[in-house]
């Protein structure tokens, strides 16, 4: 049986950019940390990421014995100045996200541009929330790099 509904796309383009007192070598470490085994929730709860850092590498959520969520795949990777994945992120259902961290390195300063666009059938909740998400990510990744300065 084949059933035809509205099922209506939507998108999300979020941008940022963040400066970061650290050098770009110590940020893009940081990131890869943050996007891998330093992945927390905003409350602070571990979040047990993993993030094979190479092309076609995986980005997943790694919940043991086999079990988990892929949230994509590493597009682009040139270290130490930019990583792109694409993928349906924390998203279990038809949705394609890309998301871009550039960082550009001025003196002892690293500016990191990050850029999420996806395309599909978005839960408005998820629409809502993932800023507060993606904020709390960049938030960390700058204190750890400058922790690490």
């Amino acid at each position: 049986m084949v059933l035809a509904t509205d099922n209506s796309l939507s998108s999300l383009h979020i941008e940022r950019k963040l400066e970061i007192a650290a050098p770009v070598q110590a940020t893009f470490e940081a990131l890869l940390e943050q996007l891998g085994p330093g992945s927390t929730m905003p409350d602070g709860t571990p979040l047990p990421m993993k993030l094979e850092a190479w092309p076609g590498g995986r980005w997943y959520r790694d919940l043991g014995e086999g079990a988990g969520h892929l949230w994509g795949h590493v597009q682009v990777i040139k270290s130490p100045t930019l990583i792109e994945i694409t993928g349906p992120l924390f998203m279990s259902y038809p949705v394609m996200s890309h998301i871009q961290y550039r960082l550009v390195e001025t003196g002892d300063t690293t500016t990191l541009e990050f850029l999420h666009r996806a395309t599909g059938n978005i839960d408005p909740s998820h629409a809502e929330h993932v800023v507060p998400g993606w904020e709390h990510i960049l938030e960390q990744i700058k204190q750890r790099a400058q922790q690490t300065t």
